[in-house]
């Protein structure tokens, strides 16, 4: 270990740097008593090891991606780090998740870093994805109590072999007494083509709207609902506006269950969550019951909170199409030791 009278600078430097890094997260932050609830698609977290009982090891050391040891551990620090972010260094309630391999990325993720600190469970389901990604779920436990649980598989009843995602369903109680609950999504990708891939994600729309529709029956009354997730379509797509039924807060009727706050980019802080070529597009998004609007008590949705994270670490310079682009782990084969090709978002609930 060096004397200590050779650390006194560089130490001041850290503190220097790491004041201006929490100085950017500040218009992020959340303000005590308030409750955040996010998303984010972490693209590709995979773990390094070969899995035996699948035939897609491609990020393994000597897999197609080269993905080893090292280029691991520097994807979960980043990730971290960005987490940290996300939430001010304040626990978040929830955190919804895609794209990651197993309960073991998790675990080295929430319960090895300065993420243990937070006090977060973790939900995951081993789901039928080909390539063996899935969504997932932790939560704060000082915020909320896990009450149930279940994946919730998408069918195609016109094709028994087909296999996608699961949407992952989570009930919780606030501390404070009242009830939520929450969904996570990853529909299927456009990979293919949109159009030719357009009935794929309705069919997640379907399942996903039978199971609000079934929550409502049973409450005889619009419970407390957060869907959240990389849904592969803009709000205005058909998947989302027409088959979930979820709009904007001005377009929706008094029959209307679900409210989309992911609608309008120009108040989101940002203009869309993933780039394709010069357009910015809004894949990831919240949804709540209108419920979370309009109730005169228990845990509400916070005016104007809806905001797509944008910390200036997670972009790089755009060569190709001017602007930024998003700084990945990899672009096809070629490894940049980035972050995600998607930005979180999240909204914050208030106590009434």
């Amino acid at each position: 270990m060096r004397p200590l009278s050779f650390i006194k600078v560089p130490l001041l430097f850290c503190l220097i740097i790491e004041i201006q890094v929490v100085s950017s997260f500040v218009a992020f932050g959340q303000e005590r008593g308030e409750m955040r609830v996010a998303f984010w698609n972490f693209e590709n977290f995979f773990d390094p090891f070969v899995d035996s009982t699948r035939v897609y090891n491609e990020f393994t050391e000597n897999g197609g991606q080269h993905w080893t040891k090292s280029r691991f551990y520097k994807k979960r620090n980043n990730m971290y780090k960005a987490i940290l972010g996300i939430s001010n260094n304040e626990p978040m309630a929830v955190l919804g998740i895609a794209e990651i391999e197993n309960e073991y990325v998790l675990k080295m993720l929430f319960n090895q870093t300065p993420l243990k600190t937070h006090n977060y469970r973790i939900i995951h389901y081993e789901g039928d994805d080909k390539r063996g990604i899935d969504v997932a779920m932790v939560y704060c436990i000082d915020k909320l109590q896990l009450i149930y649980t279940e994946p919730i598989k998408v069918r195609n009843p016109r094709n028994p072999k087909y296999k996608t995602r699961d949407i992952l369903y989570a009930k919780f109680y606030d501390r404070r007494g009242d009830t939520i609950h929450v969904f996570v999504n990853h529909w299927p990708s456009r990979y293919g083509g949109e159009r030719e891939t357009i009935k794929l994600r309705a069919l997640a729309a379907n399942t996903l709207k039978h199971k609000v529709d079934s929550l409502v029956f049973l409450h005889q009354t619009i419970p407390k609902i957060i869907i959240m997730g990389d849904f592969n379509d803009t709000p205005e797509d058909p998947s989302i506006k027409e088959v979930l039924c979820a709009k904007s807060l001005d377009n929706t009727g008094k029959d209307d269950v679900l409210v989309n706050l992911f609608t309008d980019g120009k108040t989101l802080g940002f203009e869309g969550t993933l780039k394709h070529q010069y357009n910015w597009q809004i894949f990831d998004q919240i949804i709540v019951s209108k419920s979370l609007i309009d109730s005169y008590k228990g845990l509400l949705y916070k005016q104007n909170s809806a905001t797509i994270f944008h910390g200036d670490f997670l972009f790089e310079k755009d060569e190709s199409y001017g602007g930024v682009k998003l700084f990945r782990t990899y672009v096809g084969p070629k490894y940049f030791g980035g972050y995600a090709d998607h930005l979180p978002v999240y909204i914050d609930l208030i106590f009434k």
